[in-house]
């Protein structure tokens, strides 16, 4: 395989992934009238707002499908009455317009409602006669949550809207609740531990795929140190399996003395959004009714809080100044791209090659920008683009490597030579950063005046938007994944007994494998038809004593970006064994190395665990042992005794994988980039099928293993 593999991981309980974007604020007061002429529409307001709903059919349809102001994508609902769709503007808002996009499957009665709080409703519009289509509703009313509320389905499936828009005039926050996490990367302590793996700092590190779990008793607690005394108005809580079903929120001033702002005694687990009032330098989760045997268990624990934001430019009692007004933003476009750029220092050697400044402004996430390791490990280090014209500059993206600024400007100069500050930090966390800033020149830098370790400044990307500027249009994306989805390719492997793959779909792929592997792939002896409907890749150890296997690829056939792939696998299961359903980058093929080129593993298992399946991203930032990744475990079971449906849901915004349908890790691309590193995967990969002998992970073959092994293929399908 292309990539080095991590280690086995310790054996957990199954879990599920979900990926939410909060946005919380405190109630506000609303008005809503009735019976006034209808006001025209004027700014759409719930584009990318958070939208929540009763239910969803599956994992490729989330509420927020609805407001991503893509037209190809949807919402839709489990297959009953009544079912909702929820948006918070974030704001009270004269609301004059609501616009329903609907799919096939409509809302022949339903309700338009309005909201101060998600909880009391108001009907600003009703119909028993849907119609489908595009509906567009003048309404009058106001409020900050709006939701469509379906009483009587048009069809037999549930409701489905491909866009869900909301029209008026956004009123003000009132001093706003933030939708960033106030308790990421905060001290965290708790009641307890379950072992040293799962430890209180878990759920605050942004990682959701680390974990903090207590021990086996009630009640149990984690507790967060914001800091300092913060205005909270709301917390999410991303539970693992092991949830509370009784529990409070509590603050206090000095961790001594907790005053209960939320409480339950019917907990659902899963992703909790909870809408909450209260003050302190403390916030902490007091369970005292787990839902399971087994103690609890918090993916993250996230904390917002209105008040000490940034206004007009400066952070209260903070150390960020400039870049947090609002602009102007309505014709803004990439100004950076391909654009001259130059920098105080660069790498060019083995361990950075052409690490240039051009690299930040490629559009390439898996080329980045060094300073020098000769005389570039200083301070201050710097890089700037020249947009070709004076431009007005309005947002500012970083996606940093491991080797950040924690302080920096950004800077804009008429000249190259005078340079004004538009944004200031010296609190720079790394990963992505989005800056919001207004400032005119031809010149855009970053001045980085102290790194985070010992090494220089390093960004993969650093995108400048705005007006004006000599704009050159970067290439075009990708399309998402139609709705519904169709079979673009599929093999159902039917071929008679011993004969080998259609070689107008599979290249054969033989020589030496890596990781450590110790078979020799071979040019199809390996790979035949069983004359059942099954492709067979046999790993054998031959009288010699060499083991020899079987490695197709779709690389001279089919190559793809975005959809649902699935194979239906029947895994060869004893020590040393390491079958694998996996997708490689194209560009692999044309000399862009590895992990730059981008791996998805959809399927790895190794002999030695029986009960488990991975599946692990890799790419620049997190590879080999740091891959981001995820096992499927049942307990107890040896997923080498009987065929397995595995599957990607795949595009621009997420991957969730699934083992049998059931989905077990989601990857939300936006968290991604702000905890692990840049996302490559906008780009074509071609399928691999291999069942590889020993290796790093799995380790070799002793005397417990059994041969030959048969990997059976029972098909592999592509939609679109």
């Amino acid at each position: 395989m292309a990539a080095t593999h991590p280690p086995a991981r310790a054996e957990r309980r199954p879990f599920l992934i979900l990926t939410v974007v909060a946005a919380l604020i405190a109630g506000l007061v609303l008005a809503v009238g009735g019976g006034s002429p209808a006001q025209a529409a004027t700014t759409l307001l719930s584009q990318g707002k958070s939208a929540t709903a009763s239910s969803t059919e599956n994992v490729g349809t989330p509420a927020s499908s609805a407001v991503d102001g893509d037209g190809g994508t949807r919402w839709s609902s489990a297959a009953a009455d009544p079912q909702w769709l929820q948006v918070d503007l974030g704001a009270t808002a004269d609301i004059s317009q609501v616009k329903l996009v609907w799919e096939t499957a409509y809302g022949k009665a339903y309700q338009i409602q309005t909201s101060t709080d998600g909880a009391t409703w108001t009907t600003v519009y009703s119909t028993t006669t849907g119609t489908g289509g595009t509906e567009t509703l003048n309404v009058t009313g106001s409020g900050r949550y709006v939701r469509m509320y379906g009483t009587q389905r048009a069809t037999q499936y549930g409701y489905s809207l491909w866009e869900f828009q909301v029209y008026g005039t956004s009123g003000t926050t009132g001093g706003g609740c933030s939708t960033t996490n106030a308790a990421l990367h905060k001290t965290a302590t708790a009641s307890s531990t379950e072992n040293a793996g799962t430890p209180a700092s878990s759920a605050v590190d942004g990682d959701g795929g680390t974990r903090w779990s207590s021990a086996a008793a009630d009640p149990q607690w984690l507790q967060v140190d914001l800091g300092s005394t913060q205005t909270i108005c709301g917390v999410q809580l991303a539970w693992e399996t092991a949830y509370a079903k009784a529990y409070q929120i509590q603050t206090s001033t000095d961790g001594a003395t907790w005053t209960t702002v939320y409480s339950t005694t019917t907990g659902p687990g899963a992703t909790e959004l909870i809408t909450l009032s209260g003050s302190g330098r403390y916030i902490r989760v007091y369970g005292t009714q787990r839902a399971t045997q087994y103690g609890y268990s918090l993916w993250e624990f996230q904390v917002f809080t209105s008040g000490g934001t940034t206004t007009g430019g400066t952070t209260t009692g903070g150390t960020t100044t400039g870049g947090t007004t609002p602009p102007p933003t309505d014709g803004a476009v990439l100004l950076s791209y391909n654009k001259p750029a130059t920098a105080s220092t660069y790498q060019d050697d083995a361990n950075c090659s052409g690490c240039n400044p051009a690299k930040a402004f490629d559009e390439d996430p898996a080329t980045r920008w060094a300073t020098s390791d000769v005389n570039g490990w200083v301070d201050p280090g710097w890089i700037r683009v020249d947009l070709g014209a004076t431009a007005h500059v309005t947002k500012v993206v970083l996606q940093w490597d491991p080797a950040y600024a924690t302080a920096y400007q950004i800077q804009v100069s008429p000249d190259g030579n005078t340079w004004t500050d538009i944004y200031s930090t010296t609190t720079g966390k790394g990963f992505k950063e989005t800056l919001n800033v207004d400032g005119t020149g031809r010149y855009v830098r970053m001045y980085g005046t102290a790194r985070s370790n010992g090494y220089g400044y390093s960004l993969w990307t650093f995108d400048v938007y705005g007006t004006g500027g000599s704009p050159t249009a970067p290439p075009a994306t990708p399309p998402n994944p139609g709705n519904p989805e169709h079979l673009v390719w599929s093999d159902e492997f039917n071929g008679a007994a011993g004969t080998k793959p259609d070689t107008t779909k599979w290249t054969q792929d033989p020589g030496n494998g890596q990781n450590g592997e110790l078979e020799t792939y071979t040019n199809g002896d390996n790979t035949t038809m069983d004359g059942n409907g099954n492709l067979v890749i046999e790993a054998r150890k031959e009288a010699n004593g060499q083991y020899t296997s079987g490695r197709i690829n779709t690389s001279d056939h089919f190559n793809f970006t975005y959809g649902h792939v699935e194979a239906r696998i029947k895994v060869t299961g004893t020590q040393g064994l390491w079958p694998a359903f996996w997708l490689l980058g194209s560009n692999f093929k044309t000399g862009t190395p590895w992990p730059n080129c981008g791996e998805i593993d959809i399927m790895e298992h190794i002999g030695k665990v029986a009960d488990s399946v991975y599946s692990t991203l890799h790419a620049p930032a997190y590879f080999g042992g740091g891959g981001f990744g995820s096992p499927y475990t049942v307990a107890g079971s040896d997923f080498s005794s009987a065929f397995h449906t595995y599957a990607l849901d795949w595009d621009s915004s997420h991957m969730t994988f699934t083992v049998d349908g059931n989905a077990f890790f989601t990857v939300d691309r936006a968290n991604l980039e702000q905890t692990k590193g840049p996302w490559v995967y906008d780009h074509p990969f071609y399928i691999i099928l291999n069942n590889a002998v020993g290796g790093d992970w799995p380790g070799a073959p002793d005397a417990t293993t059994v041969f030959p092994q048969k990997m059976l293929i029972d098909y592999v399908r592509v939609s679109q």
